[in-house]
């Protein structure tokens, strides 16, 4: 039979009590960082944005709850009755006294078995510089012939032709149609993609939608990356949503995050910078054709000048001119001359008018010559009586005879 301590035991209070559980729990690293799987029961959704939920197995049941913050990245659509696997920490709700798990990811079961082998082949390849940058080949901006390798019956076939339709309607399309998830698809990838590196496209788009990690394993196969990584053509993956990746991404000469994003990628150029592009081409061309017009024109001028200043009129006309000049000086020279024979003339007329002897008759004097001989008789001695003489005056002359001679 127990026997009551004398001492008194420490009273705790149930808060206390809870706190330290708590704390416990906390201070515990491997309950701080732990995945948990089991099947979903008594999923909740409340206005708030969290999501509440049960996880059970045939043995026990541990409640859960996931927060907004982390709910919102949530891509696997929960119900009761499906299995997960789910990454978070325990902690204790001291209100009802409980504890419970608190989630921050959540997945299908069984991926983190496929997401093992993932990290392990992501390693391994990367290692043999499968993934190098230095080896990644850049994307032509403007393809004539576009590859693509997906499901001829998928979203995303339809996403790419319309994008590619809407940004670049001229360039052609070939299609290696192939199955992109389950166990023939990998085989059948490889085979697409050696069978379009034939046919020499200028950029292969590798793209399919999205999915689960299960959906999207062929894109993981080592087979399929080392295709990718042997394509002679540059290789665009387009595999999934944003958040998913495969190794193919990896492998790849450039990676998208949606197969519409991928078509973007290698279009970088579209119908409409094209367009400006020639506008812009015609504008150029324009001007420099305006900017030769006028230089040739401006060249045929100097030509012309050239032309006129050694051709044989300009020399003729320069002649002609010439000849006026010499015929204008010649002139002025004969004119000068002429004025001054003139003038001298003048004054020849006006010395030989003062010596005139004719020129003394008008005072009086008369000019006696010889009838006989016509000689000037300036002498008496040169007469004799009888003598026929003609007498000159101002106004005329008169015969005459001498009645006697008489010297002085």
């Amino acid at each position: 039979m127990s026997q009551p301590s004398l001492f008194a035991s420490v009273t705790w209070t149930v808060s206390r009590l809870t706190q330290h559980i708590r704390t416990l729990l906390e201070s515990d690293v491997v309950l701080q960082d732990v995945w948990v799987q089991g099947e979903i029961s008594n999923l909740g959704r409340p206005a708030s944005g969290h999501i509440y939920f049960t996880l059970k197995d045939a043995g026990a049941s541990l409640r859960g709850v996931m927060w907004k913050g982390d709910a919102r990245r949530l891509t696997l659509p929960l119900q009761d009755g499906i299995e997960i696997e789910a990454h978070g920490h325990i902690g204790v709700y001291e209100p009802q006294g409980q504890y419970q798990f608190y989630a921050d990811l959540i997945r299908p079961l069984g991926e983190g078995l496929l997401y093992q082998e993932f990290l392990r082949l992501k390693a391994l390849l990367e290692a043999e510089g499968l993934f190098d940058p230095e080896r990644k080949r850049p994307i032509p901006e403007l393809p004539r012939l576009i590859g693509i390798v997906t499901s001829a019956t998928g979203a995303a076939l339809r996403d790419m032709l319309n994008t590619l339709r809407r940004r670049l309607p001229l360039v052609e399309v070939i299609l290696a149609a192939t199955p992109v998830q389950g166990v023939e698809a990998p085989p059948q990838l490889v085979i697409a993609l050696a069978a379009l590196n034939l046919f020499r496209p200028d950029v292969i788009l590798l793209a399919r939608g999205g999915g689960s990690i299960e959906d999207l394993w062929a894109f993981n196969d080592e087979r399929v990356v080392r295709a990718v990584v042997a394509s002679n053509v540059p290789v665009i993956s387009g595999v999934g949503h944003e958040t998913d990746f495969t190794l193919c991404d990896f492998a790849a000469d450039l990676r998208a995050p949606t197969p519409t994003a991928a078509a973007e990628l290698a279009t970088p150029i579209t119908i409409t910078d094209l367009s400006a592009y020639l506008r812009g081409m015609k504008t150029r061309l324009a001007a420099s054709t305006l900017s030769l017009l006028a230089a040739h024109q401006n060249g045929l001028a100097a030509s012309a000048a050239r032309l006129r200043f050694v051709s044989p009129l300009r020399r003729i006309q320069t002649d002609r001119q010439r000849l006026d000049d010499f015929a204008r000086r010649e002139l002025s020279a004969l004119q000068h001359r002429l004025a001054l024979d003139d003038s001298r003339l003048k004054g020849y007329e006006r010395r030989l008018e003062s010596l005139n002897p004719l020129a003394v008759l008008g005072r009086g004097y008369a000019l006696v010559t010889r009838h006989a001989d016509g000689k000037l008789v300036s002498q008496v001695g040169q007469v004799k009586a009888g003598d026929e003489i003609q007498i000159r005056v101002s106004d005329g002359a008169f015969d005459a005879a001498v009645l006697q001679d008489k010297e002085s």
